[in-house]
């Protein structure tokens, strides 16, 4: 994670080169985390199947788009960027090791606990990430507070924001 000096110490230029690092940084955590809440979904509701007393059968496309189409509360107001995550990138690898390690892939076969298992490690790891990407917001709404501190009191000129 980037660690920010005091803002009022920085130049507009490392203000804006900053922020911009941090909400990468927010992009990647976000996918990811999302990644996490739609496997503790489809967890779940493997769960919910099993105490149902629903027959088995294979996990379907409604399932995934069920899991990963419901909001999960307490988002971002800030409008959404595009992103792009490499299937290699750090973060998603220790995901994908981490499901792969709680035997994510076999939810059908898992017992029982091992199931519940599952479950708590990627709850963990969504918090986790959850924790993280608060701390990023702090950081990013820290610096864009000084750049329109700035603005506002005229020791950066309005005009900079078309040119940089």
């Amino acid at each position: 994670m980037v660690e920010i000096a005091d803002p009022s110490s920085m130049s507009v230029a490392e203000l804006r080169n900053t922020r911009a690092e941090l909400q990468k940084q927010e992009d990647v955590i976000s996918f990811v985390r999302r990644i996490a809440q739609g496997r503790c979904d489809l967890a779940r509701g493997e769960q919910r199947r099993r105490s149902d007393g629903t027959p088995a059968s294979g996990i379907s496309v409604s399932d995934i788009k069920s899991a990963f189409g419901q909001e999960h509360g307490g988002g971002s107001s800030r409008p959404p960027r595009e992103t792009n995550i490499s299937a290699d990138h750090a973060l998603f690898v220790e995901l994908e090791k981490l499901c792969e390690r709680v035997g994510f892939g076999e939810l059908r076969t898992l017992d029982d606990s091992a199931l519940d298992a599952a479950v708590i490690e990627i709850e963990k790891f969504e918090s986790a990430r959850s924790v993280e990407r608060k701390s990023l917001f702090a950081k990013i709404d820290a610096l864009t507070a000084e750049l329109v501190r700035r603005y506002k009191d005229g020791g950066v000129n309005i005009d900079s924001l078309l040119t940089d």
